[in-house]
């Protein structure tokens, strides 16, 4: 079968990203001999490992090689959560566990009913993915960012002029000048690249806003969590660190859910642009931290919410987080408030029992000025529905940090059922970036499925 393929570098698959959904589709195309090329703009995870620590202690920032770009992609730095709600009929997900193993995470994965793995582990196992993919013939080139795409539009085919209408990838131009010729082309570039979706955009590519989701980070004792949620049991070694997962429906129409839990485990900064605080969580594989953190986050949407532009929505995003840089006082410090201020809508000027995780560090006030007036009501609305649910959410001396927005895509770039864009035969987004996973397990399972329907298009000579 692999000896159908048309040879030559011109058919070379090129990956944009290597997140989870770039190296599953990068593993997958270099077991079928496809020797497929990866531009990455950040760098390899050990040296993206040491520029995110950087940041977070003495706030210099890397805006290629962060919490979001590099190696890895943006579930490196998270509770590395391996479950998802996705449809999984062909178990491909068991594919994606499968490879994890093989590369170094814990076989225990394969047996839980809820695994996670741990930024460290991940670490490494990254590193043996990347190894496997170039012993098979792949190739990984870091620090590449795309400047543009190559497209070629039916106009110009025809010798008319204009970008616009239904074009054919032929390749892409890098930053260091270089241009790579193929017209098979994955773009898995995580919900974070909003200059290459801008560059896509301007480009031709057709994409949607979509709706995605704002809020806090809120910390409490993972001692709290624990009694809630075991009772006498709490502390049980066998039972590990306590989860939970939450959603409130508002009297307004709007919803809050917690997401991202985060079980022993830290919140950290996830910027990736100058000037802007974003907050994620993050968990080692033992989960044995002192707090227990969560997003808790409001949907919102482009009907409603910002209806102007496909890309409205990062103009929000990007609005948001300007905001809390200055709330947190214009040095990286992100804006926090203990949750019984902010039910009784009063500053935070000093911390009481529980001690916040995010480095660089907090600047108490008023969260309510972070977010638009509904998201603020109807999280004040909700943490009290909460507390029904797990008992101490409410307490007062817990602690909210702003802002979190990077819950998914704000956008996505529409695919057709051969999973390539609707408007440019030969691109095949893929993964969170996309609009088509939300996490690790649905990104890795998404790459499997891109990097096969290029591997047909390949064979039927496209």
């Amino acid at each position: 079968m692999l000896q159908n393929f048309p040879p030559g570098n011109q058919q070379r698959p090129i990956i944009i990203g290597f997140g989870p959904c770039g190296i599953l589709a990068a593993l997958v195309l270099a077991q079928m001999g496809l020797k497929p090329i990866v531009v990455e703009r950040g760098r390899e995870v050990r040296q993206r490992t040491q520029d995110t620590w950087g940041f977070w202690r003495k706030r210099k920032l890397d805006s290629d090689s962060n919490v979001q770009f590099g190696e890895g992609g943006a579930g490196t730095f998270s509770d590395g959560k391996l479950w998802s709600q996705v449809k999984d009929r062909r178990h491909l997900g068991r594919k994606v566990l499968k490879e994890f193993v093989i590369a170094g995470a814990p076989e225990e994965i394969l047996t839980e009913s809820r695994p996670h793995i741990g930024t460290f582990k991940l670490v490494t196992m990254v590193e043996n993915m990347r190894a496997e993919i170039i012993r098979l013939g792949g190739e990984i080139r870091f620090e590449q960012k795309v400047e543009s795409i190559l497209r070629e539009t039916d106009k110009e085919a025809n010798g008319e002029s204009g970008s616009k209408g239904k074009g054919q990838i032929t390749g892409i131009k890098l930053s260091s000048g270089e241009t790579l010729h193929s017209r098979h082309i994955i773009l898995a570039i995580g919900h974070s690249a909003r200059d290459s979706f801008q560059m896509l955009y301007d480009q031709g590519v057709y994409i949607e806003a979509k709706p995605f989701s704002i809020g806090f980070r809120i910390e409490h004792p993972q001692s709290t969590i624990d009694r809630a949620r075991f009772g006498q049991q709490a502390g049980h070694p066998i039972l590990g660190a306590a989860e939970y997962k939450l959603v409130h429906h508002c009297k307004s129409g709007r919803s809050v859910y917690s997401f991202c839990m985060c079980p022993g485990g830290t919140v950290v900064a996830a910027t990736s642009e100058e000037g802007r605080v974003v907050t994620n969580g993050m968990s080692q594989y033992s989960r044995n931290e002192r707090n227990a953190n969560a997003a808790i986050v409001v949907g919102i949407s482009p009907e409603q919410d910002f209806p102007d532009h496909p890309l409205a929505g990062i103009d929000l995003q990007r609005e948001l987080e300007s905001l809390a840089y200055k709330l947190g006082g214009e040095n990286y410090n992100a804006p926090a408030q203990l949750v019984g201020d902010f039910l009784n809508n009063r500053p935070s000027t000093e911390l009481a029992s529980v001690t916040p995780s995010y480095k660089p560090g907090i600047t108490l006030g008023d969260l309510s000025k972070a977010l638009p007036e509904f998201a603020i009501e109807a999280i004040r609305e909700a943490i009290p529905a909460f507390d029904k649910q797990v008992k101490g959410y409410a307490m007062a001396d817990a602690i909210m940090t702003g802002v979190e927005t990077r819950t998914s895509a704000p956008v996505s770039i529409v695919r057709d059922r051969y999973y390539e864009s609707v408007n440019t035969t030969g691109l095949y987004p893929a993964g969170e970036g996309a609009g088509y996973a939300g996490g690790i397990l649905s990104a890795g399972i998404d790459g499997i499925k891109v990097a096969e329907a290029v591997a047909i298009s390949l064979l039927e000579g496209k």
